[in-house]
């Protein structure tokens, strides 16, 4: 499907909007637009600061005129912009905005309603809108669709259509790309899902999977992290269980993995932009049309309640050793929310270190991979990127680096310290887990 009538319009180029708006620049004219002019200007460098597509495949499709202008045949690359009216041209419009949760873990929808704003404003007959941002079924058509009607004057599946793709990028992950990940596609139509489908087939190698409707769609994905959610809860619980009762949880999980049919989790901290966020999305819905999840909220709050339950075992440890906790140093080792991603969004390391400082310890946070005015101004935390030259009482491996574990932990150690492991993933001189 190389077809030059395509031109495509990618509207929010973070973790999930750039590897999209790359990938799809190889065969197609894109424009990739957001909001923050600072993002444009890294990426019109050939640099992303999130990491995930290294400069040489970014600096191959950079365009430095848009390639999606009527008055233009349309060539394959990437153009990247601020200015709304650059996006005119395009006939495919993909919303790739983050849907958050706000501070009482309710739905956030602000940004799928600006981001349909803006296209609303730029919207034709004929053209085709695709949202691929995390949502309860029925968000679409429900809440995107009439911003689109009442912006643009244009009447949907009649003038103008729409179509649902889920995301499953995976931060940080140099292995399971964008284009090696089976895609969900769907249109509002069944001529517009083979539509959609199509586009998608051009650049996924790893093949599509059509769904009949958009709302099949959009609970396919909620579910796919409410269920990595409600299982990690559960090893959760098991490790707490473990734990009293003096048994290692990773040699259990290594035992009973053993079956063939047991499934693989680890207890850890879950959060980030999706499996901690998505399952309060289908919670939402579910108490609108008068149903009260307790499997999906049950598992949110014990996964919410594991940075202080780290906290308070960590502790033990140290007062176990003979070290006088209020008082004591202690070094985290990251703070971004999972491992080689610099994204600090929505990281549960910050339930720890927040724990650990109401017992009196003074915490020093390094990460290589956090900006420290990210963290500063997201959580008033102040972080180095630098390994530290001094000795601490406890050193607690929050975030598995490659950095980290390629580095000889010990050299932070003084005489009576404690190593603890949060993702249990080093080998020897661990003194405890989760």
């Amino acid at each position: 499907m190389n077809n030059p009538d395509i031109k495509i319009a990618v509207i929010g180029l973070g973790y999930v909007g750039l590897p999209l708006a790359r990938l799809f620049a190889t065969k197609h004219a894109v424009v990739g637009f957001d909001i923050n002019q600072n993002r444009i200007d890294e990426l019109n460098l050939g640099q992303d600061s999130t990491l995930e597509i290294e400069a040489t495949e970014l600096q191959a499709v950079l365009l430095d005129e848009n390639p999606c202008l009527n008055n233009t045949d349309a060539i394959k690359g990437l153009y990247c912009t601020s200015d709304r009216d650059q996006i005119v041209d395009c006939n495919y419009y993909i919303v790739t905005v983050p849907t958050p949760v706000d501070k009482n873990n309710r739905p956030d929808l602000t940004p799928l309603y600006k981001s349909s704003e803006t296209v609303g404003k730029v919207l034709k007959k004929g053209d085709i809108v695709i949202y691929e941002s995390t949502v309860y079924p029925g968000v679409t058509e429900e809440e995107c669709v009439p911003v689109l009607e009442e912006i643009s004057g244009l009447k949907f599946n009649v003038d103008f259509y729409a179509g649902y793709s889920p995301e499953r990028i995976n931060p940080g992950d140099k292995e399971h790309t964008v284009d090696k990940i089976l895609k969900v596609t769907s249109g509002s139509t069944v001529e517009v899902g083979q539509k959609v489908n199509e586009l998608y087939l051009s650049v996924i190698t790893a093949g599509t999977y059509l769904a009949p409707s958009i709302k099949v769609a959009e609970a396919a994905k909620v579910i796919e992290n409410s269920q990595r959610d409600i299982n990690i809860a559960f090893v959760n619980e098991l490790a707490k269980i473990f734990n009293l009762m003096d048994i290692d949880t990773h040699e259990v999980l290594a035992a009973a993995g053993t079956k063939w049919n047991f499934l693989p989790f680890k207890p850890g901290l879950v959060g980030g932009h999706c499996i901690g966020v998505d399952p309060y999305y289908l919670a939402q819905k579910a108490q609108e049309i008068g149903y009260h999840p307790e499997i999906i909220l049950g598992g949110r709050r014990l996964n919410d309640s594991m940075g202080e339950y780290v906290a308070s075992q960590i502790v033990k440890l140290m007062i176990k050793r003979g070290i006088t906790v209020n008082g004591a140093t202690l070094l985290m080792l990251g703070i971004t929310f999972k491992e080689n991603c610099p994204d600090v969004r929505n990281t549960k390391i910050v339930d720890v270190v927040n724990s650990l400082k109401e017992y009196g310890i003074t915490v020093s946070i390094f990460d290589p991979l956090a900006k420290p005015d990210a963290v500063m101004k997201e959580y008033l935390l102040e972080t180095i990127n630098e390994a530290p030259k001094t000795k601490f009482d406890a050193v607690v491996l929050g975030v598995a680096h490659e950095e980290f574990l390629s580095m000889n932990i010990a050299n932070f150690q003084n005489a009576k310290s404690i190593i603890y492991d949060v993702k249990g993933v080093l080998t020897s001189g661990v003194d405890g887990r989760l």
